[in-house]
């Protein structure tokens, strides 16, 4: 089972004003829940257990968009840090594709995959699919599901995040870096209605903001 770190439901989080917070968001914002800092540390550890697992393999790191980028940049960055710095490589390409399920913080319970019809060239591949949040878990088994009929050798999903719902599929993925309170998340590219990406930390949206940004 995935190990990984668990905000607890009743974590307190921490005061915007001890932060670097955009002044556009400042009052859109309850707490910050996981500053940047706590998430490169634990992305950097997840990139050392990707490769510790995979490592005998060239892999194909597949990134979900949009929400994914920030957290696909970053583990990449970490796992080319350790091919240079270790006896172990494994050479590494990238490729995209976008999901779309969400509309205001409601799940549409439809799951939108562009450029699905791409994935055939990961037949055969080590695939390593990267991934911002699970939440019911639908998404990732829509994408998992589409992935298979390519016939991959292999197939692994890290998620930076994890949420504590009662929505939930079940499905967990197998790198897991925080698992998370049933609250509307934003920022390390984490969206709510393409806003907030632009902020580097992990932070509860207020519902005023979710009034004020709805589409």
């Amino acid at each position: 089972m995935a190990s990984y770190l668990q905000i607890a439901d009743d974590e307190k989080g921490h005061d915007l004003d001890l932060f670097c917070v955009p002044r556009h968001y400042e009052n859109d914002l309850d707490k910050v829940i996981i500053p940047h800092g706590l998430i490169m540390d634990r992305t950097e550890r997840l990139a050392r257990d990707i490769i510790r697992d995979m490592g005998e393999h060239h892999i194909v790191a597949l990134c979900v968009l949009k929400g994914g980028y920030k957290f696909f940049a970053d583990l990449l960055d970490y796992i080319k840090a350790l091919n240079q710095n270790s006896d172990k490589s494994v050479p590494l390409t990238v490729d995209f594709i976008r999901v779309k399920s969400y509309c205001n913080d409601k799940s549409t319970n439809s799951v939108k995959v562009i450029g699905g019809d791409e994935l055939s060239s990961l037949s055969g591949k080590n695939v390593l699919i990267v991934e911002d949040i699970v939440e019911t878990g639908r998404t990732m088994q829509t994408l998992l599901s589409l992935l298979s009929e390519c016939n991959p050798k292999m197939v692994k999903v890290v998620s930076l995040l994890v949420k504590r719902t009662p929505r939930s599929s079940g499905y967990r993925p197998d790198y897991i870096g925080f698992e998370v309170p049933d609250a509307f998340l934003v920022g390390y590219a984490l969206d709510y209605n393409e806003y907030f990406r632009d902020l580097s930390h992990i932070c509860i949206l207020n519902d005023q903001a979710k009034e004020k940004y709805k589409v």
